[in-house]
């Protein structure tokens, strides 16, 4: 048995081989089957191959280089740069760059002098300019100005495009603490958008004397962009506020369509129900601005005495847009006794407004004006102390008290129309404010 078995092996070794080690894999000795069947590592023969490598020429020649490194940087213009001090904060050291921008006519009319503007910088990694560009947007444009400025050939050229503005969408929210325009700061509201929340509800909430401690609002307002960059906010899209525990809500909307003379239909704010917020006469002939003398008994303080001021004196620097609360006809603008400059409105059922002590009037007799339009700067002339609007409401010659007038004016539903295309867009004006409304202001200290 012995014998058969050594002549086996002497036949048939290397089948037997793979016979054992296959045994071996199935029984999980796998790898000490292989290293105990193939040779000692340490016992295979060392060779060293040397093999001559011919550089390429690009090599020899030293020519390889890493890609070029552009840097980018932005920042806004100040009314106050010089070609240095703009270049300088967006990390530019050209002296080339710095002639051409304050030689070229187009790069001074647009960079400088003009606060505000956008301006990216792209430089090479040896902090020279290769292009710079500035964006701005004016007000009521549906576009924005693109100011490029780029590195060539021959040197640096200059062009002014034109692109359209994105309109986007943001959501805030705020309680009222000391003011209005504090829990709107806290809340990272623009000014102007703040303004217009004021206007908005000026008819239903006296925001100088009503508002109340824990009063809150949302918002929903548009921002308009170019390549990315928030250029300026647009109008408030929809709001609510809750003074002393009631509930005032607003949207814009736009009836489709065009009207008889072909123009699309104007826009306005209603209330979720369907009630117009632009009554006839709005609440203040100047934007949001302190009341320094209401209607009431005062001591004058040009004549020393106590006299019933007739009108509400809005307190505002030099130079402030005075507007009309209402469409109506100048029936006089000029100067006249203790009213300085003043401008006098005729509306509708016998009523007039008065705007005085102006510093320039904008308007004159006989033209006809739109709610909202400005007709004068606010000023000090006649009597006044100091800078300041004089504002009177007049029905049949008798002065009343603006405020109760702009409150009690009427207003005007949305047409039958279009009404259910209105309910469609207010439920999901109601979702966007219920999304406002979980947003929680964070300040940042």
């Amino acid at each position: 048995m012995f014998v058969t078995t050594v002549n086996t092996l002497a036949q048939y070794p290397k089948h037997l081989s793979a016979i054992v080690t296959a045994t071996l894999l199935a029984g999980g000795g796998g790898a000490w089957a292989l290293a105990s069947l193939g040779p000692d590592v340490s016992q295979l023969p060392v060779q060293m191959v040397l093999e001559a490598v011919q550089p390429t020429a690009s090599l020899v020649d030293n020519d390889i280089s890493a890609p070029a490194l552009n840097l980018f940087r932005s920042d806004i213009t100040r009314s106050t740069d010089t070609a240095d001090t703009l270049l300088k904060r967006l990390g530019v050291d050209d002296p080339q760059a710095a002639q051409f921008l304050r030689t070229n006519n187009l790069t001074r009319q647009a960079l400088f002098g003009r606060g505000g503007r956008h301006v990216t910088a792209e430089t090479l990694d040896t902090h020279q300019l290769d292009k710079l560009s500035a964006r701005w947007s004016q007000d009521d444009s549906l576009e924005f100005k693109r100011l490029v400025v780029e590195r060539g050939a021959a040197g640096f050229t200059a062009r002014l495009e034109s692109a359209p503005l994105v309109s986007t969408s943001r959501l805030a929210s705020g309680t009222i603490q000391t003011s209005l325009f504090a829990a709107t700061d806290d809340a990272g509201l623009p000014d102007s958008i703040a303004t217009q929340l004021a206007e908005l509800f000026s008819g239903d909430i006296d925001f100088r004397r009503s508002l109340r401690k824990d009063d809150r609002f949302n918002v929903v307002y548009e921002v308009l962009e170019g390549d990315g960059e928030s250029l300026r906010t647009g109008r408030v899209l929809s709001a609510e506020f809750v003074n002393a525990g009631k509930v005032f809500q607003a949207m814009w909307f736009q009836p489709p369509g065009t009207d008889s003379a072909g123009q699309p239909h104007r826009g306005g704010y209603y209330s979720l129900d369907g009630q117009s917020l632009r009554r006839a006469f709005l609440s203040a002939p100047v934007a949001f601005s302190r009341v320094s003398s209401g209607f009431a008994m005062r001591f004058h303080p040009v004549l020393k005495q106590q006299r019933r001021h007739l009108g509400t004196d809005f307190a505002a620097p030099t130079g402030t847009p005075a507007r009309t609360v209402g469409d109506g006809v100048v029936t006089f603008a000029g100067v006249q006794n203790g009213y300085g400059n003043v401008v006098f409105i005729q509306h509708r059922n016998h009523t007039e407004t008065v705007y005085a002590h102006l510093s320039r009037l904008m308007v004159k007799r006989g033209e006809n004006v739109s709610q909202g339009q400005t007709i004068g700067l606010v000023g000090s002339t006649g009597w006044a102390t100091g800078p300041h609007l004089h504002f009177e409401v007049r029905v049949n010659g008798v002065q009343h008290d603006p405020m109760r007038m702009a409150q009690t004016s009427e207003t005007v539903p949305v047409p039958a129309a279009v009404l259910p295309l209105f309910k469609q867009k207010a439920n999901s004006v109601k979702t966007a404010l219920q999304a406002a409304a979980s947003i929680q202001p964070t300040r940042f200290e």
